[in-house]
Parts: structure tokens; C-alpha cells; sequence
């Protein structure tokens, strides 16, 4: 039976409620702080804290229930004789209900220009001790953290005057869970301060449930979308939807994967993506004719894509998709007539991201998960540096080739590796990716441009290790070649571009996309 329980929250929704339905109960209130105040002032009957402790809250509020009364009353073990015998030995009463939420850390973190102090006083501690002190005694204790389990716990009490064990196990698992990410999104905290840059020997993530998504990759796979506790600007999960049904697990995969590309240009541009890869990137004076160069890379394969703008969308540009079926539609905002035309679409997403095009934030990191193992690296932030980089031919880029030379490392950057990416006028014409050899990748990009080969800028994320990719891109139209060399069959490559006629340029970065 429910005969005493400690309250001390700080959101308190729904306390007061709660806390009249216990006392109607027949259950004693014990209480802390503000929580206690706020009860009084309502004129219900509260045993402050430190009257059952005999010892006064004190340290600014620091040490109020760190105590035996209060933890002895919770951990006792309530069918071993041994722990009973030591609670009236020692004047402990049983507290068999905890009601706790913590210090709004995450909260206090996220408020612009709070101090490092600030920060570190909203760590909750002696919350999380009676938290984990209940759960674990979760056999004899019922333990609540979350303010919608309140009305299914008062059902169980007015029902039986306890919860149920199936019941307590469930909001003990919760306890767990929610300390576990308290204490993950404190770590988080202590490592973004830190001078230091090091991954930790024990790595601990902090994520919220977004939402349950309908199904995973496929229909037979279940799926759930979750945000980092601490929220990054400018990441997908910080779109809102504007039209269009939910999203499904591959359109966020897919636009999360655009939206990383689009990131790499500042100019007008427009990416267009189709199961994680690349099917058409354009820049421009304005985003109507970046449009078009994405949309005409491969019209066929913009049909069920996702297209990331960096641009607000006005109605022309909003016009000009019209016809071309699209899942996804993101960028930093709409004009009202644009959104109006694209609202009409009715199985168009429509996402707003004000900070679609802001780089990766400084010491982002990347996740793949394998199995019973996580890989950490950092972001691949590095781009196209025309100072590092070096011609190793005899024939010379002309100034012109230059834009396209950056602009196709970085979308190749973005392509599944082996990857090849044909540019002209910063406009991807092929794109070879994922491929188990470069020769491959290369047909691919060469049999999608045809005739736009001619003149074209052929990009590769990593060295060609023979000549005969260097021998089909002259054959394709191929103007010149960019790509990070290393090979120790480099010297092949360049004496079949000397032989052909080709500008080969060294970046000495790699960019493999697994």
C-alpha cells in the first residue's frame, strides 16, 4: 500500500492535481523547496523535507534530501525483516512513492548566454539519487518522472490503493532511461566546453523521440526519428513541415544526405538527391536557374527525389518544379505565393529550414553503426584549395576550368565511392557512384552526360590506379581531370593525359564516401 510520498519537482504540470488526489488518498506529502510552497499555498497539508530529516536544507538548496531518512525510507527492502527492524531502530518511515523531475539543465544550456555557472548549478543531484534509489527498490516503490504517467498511477492507487509490479517496472526502466540521458547530455555539455577535441573512452549519446516513423527502409523494418537532447541549428531536425504527408525514414535519410551537400555552396544552388546519392546539382546567378541546370543533370532521375534549395523559393522557381514529381522539397523559406503553389501538391513535403545551408557546426562529428559497434569520425569539412592543389601535366587548365574543378570536388565529395562526377559550367552532366571499380563508375557517368561529356570536368574522390580511366574520359569528351592522386601507379596516369591531350590536376585530399 501507498502510504507516503516525496514530491519535489521543477516542472510542475499537474502537481497540484496529483498532489490533492494522493491526499485524498490518505498518502502523507513530503516536500522540498518550492515544490513545498507551492502546496502550502494551495492549503495542502505538506511535511517539509527537513522536517523528517531534522537537519535544515542548506548550501544554497544543494543538500536537502541526501539523508538516511529519506533514502533508507525509499531503498528498504519491505518483506526483509532485517531492513524493517532497522527502520523503527532507526526512526525511518517508508516512503513508498517518488515523484521527481530535475533540474532543467538541457533548458538552462539552450538559453541564449547562460554562463558556465549557471549551467553547472542546474545539475540535479540529490534528484537523481532518489530517482535511481526508487527504481532499483521499484518492487516495493512506485517511482514517477513523467507528468503523463500521473493519471494512470492515480487510477491504479484509486483502483487497488498501489501500482501494480508490471506498472512499477515500467516507470523504473523510464527512470533509468531518463537519468541515463540526463547524465549523457550533462557529458555532452562537459565535452563541447572542454578545450580538448578527444572522443571519450566511453562514449554516451543523448537523443529525443521525434517520432515514430511508419516503417524503417523497408515495410517489414520499424523505425524511429530522434534528435541530439542538445539541438543542432540548421540540421533536418529543426525543419518544419509545411505541406505534404509525413516523412518516411528514407526521405529523411535522403534529405539529411542533400542537405549535407547543399552545405558546401554558397552561391545559388540546387541539389538533387536519389537513394542517398547525388542525381543532379546546379549553381547559378539565382536559384530559378540553378533549378533548371539540377533539373536538366538528369531529368529522370529527379522523378521521386528530394531537392534542397539555399534560397528562398519564390513562385517562379515553385512554378517551374511544377510537373516534375518530388518527395521532398527543403529550403531556408518560401514566399507566401510559392508556398501557396506548392501546398497544392498534395503528396509534396514541404520543409522550411532557415539554416538549410549553414556549414557543419566546428568539431561535428559523423556515426555508423555496425554491428554490436559504433564508428565516430569527424565531419568531412574539407574543400578545394586552388593554392594546394597541382597540375602534374603538361597540358594546363585554363582559367575557366577552375570553378568547375572546385565544384565537382565538392559533390563528388557526397557520392558513394568509387565515385566519378562529370561537371561543366557547375552543372554535374554524370555521375558514376558506388561502384566496385573507378572504370565502372566512369561508364556510368560517361553513358548518362553523352554528348555533354564534351568539354567536361571529370572529378574522382580517390587516385585512379590505371590509365584506363584517363584513356575512356578522353574518349568520352573528357577536357581535363581532377582527382587527389597518391597512387604509386600515378606516373601511368599522367603519361596517358600527356599522351591525350588532358589537363591533370592533384588535390591531395581523398574523399572516400562508404
Amino acid at each position: 500500500m501507498i502510504r507516503r510520498a516525496i514530491i519535489s519537482v521543477s516542472d510542475k504540470t499537474g502537481i497540484l492535481g496529483l498532489a490533492k488526489s494522493l491526499i485524498g488518498a490518505g498518502i502523507e506529502i513530503v516536500s522540498t523547496g518550492g515544490t513545498a510552497n507551492l502546496l502550502s499555498q494551495a492549503g495542502l497539508p505538506v511535511t517539509n523535507v527537513s522536517d523528517v530529516t531534522g537537519f535544515p536544507e542548506c548550501l544554497d538548496g544543494r543538500v536537502k534530501t541526501l539523508h538516511p531518512k529519506i533514502h533508507g525510507g525509499i531503498l528498504a527492502v519491505r518483506g526483509n525483516p532485517e531492513h524493517q527492524a532497522r527502520l523503527q531502530e532507526l526512526g525511518i518511515t517508508p516512503i513508498d512513492l517518488v515523484i521527481i523531475n530535475l533540474y532543467p539543465f538541457r533548458k538552462t544550456v539552450l538559453k541564449p548566454g547562460a554562463s558556465q555557472e549557471e549551467c553547472i548549478e542546474n545539475i540535479d543531484i540529490g534528484g537523481p539519487s532518489m530517482l535511481r534509489a526508487a527504481a532499483k527498490n521499484h518492487h516495493d516503490v512506485t517511482v514517477l518522472v513523467d507528468p503523463a504517467d500521473y493519471p494512470a498511477v492515480l487510477a491504479e492507487i484509486s483502483q487497488f490503493g498501489d501500482t501494480t509490479l508490471p506498472t512499477r517496472f515500467r516507470l523504473a526502466r523510464k527512470v533509468f532511461e531518463h537519468t541515463a540521458a540526463y547524465d549523457a547530455l550533462i557529458a555532452g555539455y562537459f565535452q563541447r566546453e572542454s578545450p580538448e577535441r578527444d572522443l571519450p573512452d566511453q562514449l554516451t549519446l543523448a537523443y529525443d523521440r521525434i517520432e515514430s516513423l511508419r516503417y524503417g527502409e523497408n515495410p517489414h523494418q520499424s523505425a524511429v526519428f530522434y534528435r541530439e537532447a542538445l539541438p543542432v541549428n540548421g540540421s533536418l531536425t529543426q525543419a518544419g513541415k509545411l505541406g505534404g504527408k509525413e516523412l518516411s525514414y528514407n526521405n529523411i535519410a535522403d534529405t539529411d544526405a542533400a542537405l549535407a551537400l547543399l552545405r558546401e555552396f554558397t552561391e545559388p544552388t540546387v541539389v538533387a538527391v536519389k537513394h542517398a546519392n547525388p542525381c543532379g546539382v546546379g549553381s547559378a546567378a539565382d536559384l530559378l536557374a540553378a533549378w533548371t541546370k539540377a533539373y536538366e543533370a538528369d531529368s529522370v532521375s529527379i522523378y521521386g527525389g528530394i531537392v534542397a534549395m539555399n534560397r528562398t523559393v519564390d513562385l517562379a522557381v515553385a512554378q517551374a518544379t511544377k510537373g516534375v514529381f518530388l518527395e521532398v522539397l527543403v529550403a531556408p523559406d518560401f514566399t507566401p505565393e510559392a508556398l501557396e503553389n506548392l501546398q497544392a501538391r498534395k503528396n509534396l513535403r514541404i520543409l522550411r529550414l532557415p539554416g538549410a545551408a549553414d556549414p557543419f557546426a566546428p568539431g561535428s562529428r559523423c556515426f555508423k553503426q555496425v554491428y554490436g559497434g559504433l564508428l565516430v569520425q569527424d565531419q568531412d569539412t574539407v574543400v578545394y584549395d586552388p593554392a594546394a592543389a597541382r597540375t602534374v601535366t603538361t597540358a594546363q587548365p585554363n582559367a575557366m576550368m577552375q570553378a568547375d574543378f572546385e565544384f565537382a570536388m565538392k559533390v563528388v565529395k557526397h557520392v558513394k565511392s568509387n565515385a566519378i562526377v562529370l561537371v561543366k559550367d557547375r552543372q554535374t552532366v554524370g555521375i558514376g557512384p558506388g561502384q566496385p571499380n573507378r572504370i565502372t563508375s566512369l561508364e556510368i557517368a560517361l553513358k548518362h552526360a553523352g554528348a555533354k561529356a564534351a568539354g567536361s570536368i571529370l572529378g574522382s574522390d580517390a587516385y585512379f590506379p590505371f590509365s584506363d580511366c584517363v584513356e575512356a574520359a578522353a574518349q568520352g569528351g573528357v577536357a581535363a581531370i581532377i582527382q587527389p592522386g597518391g597512387s604509386i601507379r600515378d606516373q601511368e596516369s599522367i603519361d596517358a593525359c600527356n599522351k591525350l591531350g588532358l589537363a591533370m590536376v592533384f588535390t591531395g585530399t581523398r574523399h572516400f564516401r562508404h
